[in-house]
């Protein structure tokens, strides 16, 4: 699809009518995602278009490519891949200098070493005072076996413990439908 195809079906789901702002749109919030956004060079002309036609615009990313590229007023929400991901160093340390008050840095955790890294990595580069939000997600496991997942209740203690001022993000698909379930 082009650019102007997303655009024109982003207003027909959004709900939005000859001549309405996106404001004013049953849905004002286009979040890209999926895969790896910032692979596709046709990301930036699409969010620069959504911004101007008014809608806020997030992005989710997986942090090893460059966010200085987006329009400053897109919100990203950016992966930082843990020891135990099977992706770890991949994270583009420029993303740090990049990142604005409206951003979010995302940490999914599967272990306790998981866990302490985020921590420590949240700490160390003052994210709290730097992102809007710092999320910890419990990884869910894997049915075939290939990694364990870890309990939201025992990540919830480890933050509490800990004091950290982080939120404890779940994947809300994950409980509405089986967690393998594609698609939702």
């Amino acid at each position: 699809m082009s650019v102007e195809e997303v655009l024109a079906r982003v207003e027909e789901l959004a709900g939005r009518g000859p001549g309405e702002r996106a404001m004013d749109a049953a849905i004002p919030l286009v979040e890209l995602t999926g895969g790896e956004p910032l692979l596709q060079e046709g990301i930036y002309p699409l969010a620069e278009k959504l911004l101007a036609a008014g809608y806020t615009v997030m992005i989710e990313t997986s942090g090893e490519r460059f966010i200085g590229r987006l329009p400053k007023e897109v919100i990203k929400i950016v992966d930082v891949k843990c020891p135990d991901s099977g992706e770890p160093d991949t994270f583009d340390a420029n993303n740090l200098e990049t990142l604005t008050e409206n951003d979010e840095v995302k940490f999914v955790l599967s272990t306790r070493r998981d866990y302490e890294f985020a921590r420590d990595f949240t700490w160390q580069h003052g994210l709290p005072r730097r992102v809007r939000e710092v999320l910890f997600s419990p990884v869910f496991e894997d049915r075939e076996g290939k990694w364990p997942g870890l309990e939201p209740r025992l990540l919830a203690d480890w933050i509490l413990a800990d004091g950290l001022p982080v939120r404890l993000g779940l994947q809300l698909h994950k409980f509405i439908w089986d967690p393998a379930t594609k698609g939702v």
